[in-house]
């Protein structure tokens, strides 16, 4: 099991939830609370928001054993161990633990690969069939807060309308177009994109996708929803 990298996504990740993070400080209540992080990879990008944020606590699980190893580096490089712990199991028995103190805000870059099974390049990096399984997992694990990763090729819009099933509204997001990379470009996961494109379930284009890192949530003193400008933002 290996880190996934990727330098343009995960700098838009970084840059994106440090804006958010920022803009929405007070509402979030990350200094008194923290935030919990669902994967860590390698731990790059959210070491540097830690770092650019003072007072910011991160709390980070990972299933990967060797992704724990590096990001405990990585982050002990940038000097913001004592603020980004990194625990090795799996998130969500974390979350469903009665003895576990929850955050209210959880952010997370979750794997989005859409494929018809786990039979690919890095299987680390399936998302399920529409790609967006983890994402809507995130969204039922009962935080007020959600900021995460949302790629056009993984049934954005079901993402956005299962969030508000469940409460949530579209504060606001960030929105970057990336090109096909090692893993979206293998042709059976490319087939399997262009098949659900054509069905409905997400945009791309002949060399590149959408993603965007929004901000759900369910507080009713965090006002806005833009959750019908970001599916418009993910369309290609």
């Amino acid at each position: 099991m290996t880190c996934f990298s990727s330098t343009d996504e995960s700098a838009h990740y970084g840059f994106s939830v440090c804006m958010l993070l920022d803009q929405y400080r007070d509402q979030l209540h990350w200094a008194e609370e923290g935030v919990d992080e669902l994967g860590t990879g390698d731990a790059t990008a959210i070491a540097d928001v830690v770092r650019g944020l003072p007072g910011l606590r991160v709390r980070s699980y990972d299933i990967s054993a060797s992704s724990v190893e590096q990001a405990r580096v990585n982050i002990a490089d940038r000097g913001v161990a004592d603020r980004y712990t990194v625990e090795l199991g799996d998130f969500f028995d974390q979350a469903d633990s009665a003895g576990g103190q929850q955050a209210s805000t959880v952010i997370s870059n979750p794997p989005y690969i859409p494929a018809p099974d786990r039979d690919i390049l890095m299987p680390e990096l399936w998302g399920g069939v529409h790609g967006n399984d983890l994402v809507l997992q995130l969204l039922k694990a009962g935080y007020t807060n959600v900021i995460s990763a949302v790629a056009s090729y993984s049934d954005p819009l079901a993402t956005v309308r299962t969030a508000e099933e469940l409460g949530y509204r579209v504060v606001n997001f960030l929105a970057m177009g990336l090109d096909f990379g090692p893993y979206s470009n293998e042709p059976k996961v490319r087939e399997h994109i262009r098949r659900l494109c054509a069905d409905g379930h997400g945009w791309a284009g002949e060399d590149g996708y959408m993603v965007a890192v929004a901000l759900f949530t369910r507080d009713p003193d965090l006002p806005g929803d833009r959750a019908d400008q970001l599916v418009k933002s993910l369309q290609l």
